[in-house]
């Protein structure tokens, strides 16, 4: 069983300047105000020992440390909490409500220092690998764990944008692509009790921004790209504040791999400084290793020593599941990182041959032979490439579904836009989760964004705008691409997820009505 005590508590606190001051309950009495403490109730309080942290109000009771966090935080939850017992909250302001208070500078990082002694500092019992990256984050993830999980025989845990698996075994869906970090820090804990040896983790820009991943240091950090996105009210308030966040993980990883081919990637060496760093790209230039198109085999690419020495024992050939240069690089990266970490060029070539990855470039065929791609792009720069990809693949129509979240991400709508205008033949614009917006009125954003808007249709059921993007369809060399869910299955709709059989399942059900 985890514990840790109040003492425990307020020392950790204090050694990092977070704590500004505890109060309590007297001692007696009705407990209706809080006092500052004598030195004989100090003894008292901080023998208390918590079994539980939690900042869920439904999930506290006595032995619970509660955390106080979220700006849509009301005091009606910590009423609640303390009607089913709790005794003790940390916050950043004090709450007319009996018990112990730890008022704190900034709970964020309180929470996430308390939960990595609480679960008794987890990150040291397994290697750390995370990616970060506008693009490919959860495919290159997925590459490194199959490669390593035949170098560990299954010991390797995954937290992904798509599922979690802390054994090996079981899978879960994800709820964020990182989790806040009482979460993580359990999820780490528990992989570590299962016998992993491994976890590979995507670290969102918002983790760092919101702190999920306060004080936690990687063994192996990569960097895949960086592009416009997350920008708007409730996420960054700018490019340079997601690039900023983005780069922190760089400043936390004992050793960094990134891309050359990044944008901004002068920035991102600087970042990187006193690092041991390895860079891969596409060409010979300024890297350890680069990936190469073999002709006439799409899935096929070969590593290429670069000019600066290491890593010189991965060169080869390798095949993919997953088409596109981009995927390469994916690939690549996942190459690179588990190497360091320790895997065999053989393992490497195995797991990179055998990875697929639910919801990204999956492809099935029409009943008229047109083809049918379901891919998470859910930005200007990974729909831009997926359809890079279709129309080297298909010379005739490309016909692309697709909406725009609600309530974040406002700025990807103009270049979704911009990419169909671009690229698209038709489109269909629907609903991809609008949260407390109108769909169509995101789609009427998209929709603005092009200089043909004629080209775009406005269908708000998903469904009904698969069916109508098949219907456009005409023969093999067709492709239709349901962009932005993947294999999400649900949509968010007015704070409510409503079950949704995923793009693919929607897709294969009416190519099979089809007569």
């Amino acid at each position: 069983m985890y514990q840790i005590s109040l003492e425990e508590v307020r020392a950790l606190l204090a050694s990092h300047g977070l704590l500004r001051e505890i109060v309590v309950p007297p001692q007696s009495g009705n407990g209706a105000a809080h006092t500052r403490p004598s030195a004989r109730v100090f003894t008292r309080v901080f023998t208390r020992v918590f079994t539980k942290l939690s900042y869920d109000s439904r999930e506290a009771g006595k032995d619970t440390l509660f955390f106080v966090k979220g700006l849509n935080f009301r005091e009606e939850y910590l009423a609640e909490a303390f009607a089913n017992g709790l005794e003790a909250y940390v916050a950043e302001r004090l709450f007319e409500r009996a018990g112990i208070a730890l008022i704190v500078t900034d709970v964020k990082k309180a929470m996430a220092l308390i939960g990595m002694e609480f679960y008794g500092r987890p990150g040291e019992k397994l290697r750390l690998i995370a990616f970060t990256g506008t693009k490919g984050k959860t495919t290159a993830a997925y590459f490194t764990k199959h490669i390593l999980d035949y170098t560990t025989g299954g010991k390797t845990a995954l937290v992904s944008t798509i599922d979690t698996t802390l054994d090996g075994v079981r899978y879960s869906k994800s709820r964020l692509t990182t989790p806040e970090s009482l979460d993580l820090l359990r999820m780490m804990a528990e992989a570590a009790e299962n016998g992993m040896t491994y976890m590979v983790v995507e670290v969102s820009s918002q983790a760092y921004k919101t702190d999920r991943v306060y004080g936690i240091r990687f063994d192996l950090g990569i960097f895949l790209n960086i592009s416009p996105d997350h920008i708007g009210p409730v996420e960054h308030p700018s490019f340079e504040d997601y690039l900023f966040c983005k780069c922190r993980l760089l400043r936390n990883s004992d050793t960094v791999i990134i891309n050359r081919n990044s944008d901004h990637f002068a920035r991102l060496l600087e970042e990187a400084a006193n690092k041991t760093a390895y860079i891969y790209g596409t060409e010979k230039q300024g890297v350890h290793v680069y990936a190469e198109p073999l002709p006439d085999d799409p899935l096929c690419f070969t590593i290429r020593p670069g000019e600066l020495a290491g890593l010189e024992d991965i060169q080869g050939n390798y095949r993919l599941k997953l088409a596109g240069g981009f995927n390469r690089e994916n690939a690549v990266a996942a190459a690179v990182a588990a190497r360091l970490a320790g895997a065999s060029p053989e393992d490497i070539a195995r797991g990179i041959a055998e990875t697929s990855v639910p919801g990204r470039m999956e492809i099935i065929e029409g009943k008229n032979g047109s083809g049918v791609y379901i891919d998470y792009a859910h930005n200007k720069a990974s729909l831009e490439a997926l359809l890079g990809v279709v129309k080297e693949n298909h010379k005739g129509r490309v016909i692309v579904v697709l909406g725009a979240t609600g309530g974040k991400g406002q700025s990807r709508r103009k270049g979704l836009g911009l990419v169909l205008d671009a690229m698209a033949d038709a489109a269909v614009l629907t609903s991809d989760d609008p949260g407390f917006e109108d769909p169509k009125a995101i789609a009427e954003e998209i929709r603005a964004a092009m200089t043909e808007p004629e080209k775009a249709r406005i269908i708000v059921d998903r469904e009904q705008a698969i069916r109508y993007a098949l219907s456009l369809s005409k023969g093999p060399g067709d492709a239709v691409v349901i962009a932005g869910k993947g294999a999400d299955r649900f949509q968010i709709t007015g704070g409510v997820k409503t079950p949704y059989d995923g793009d693919r399942a929607a897709a294969e059900r009416i190519i099979g009505d089809i007569s």
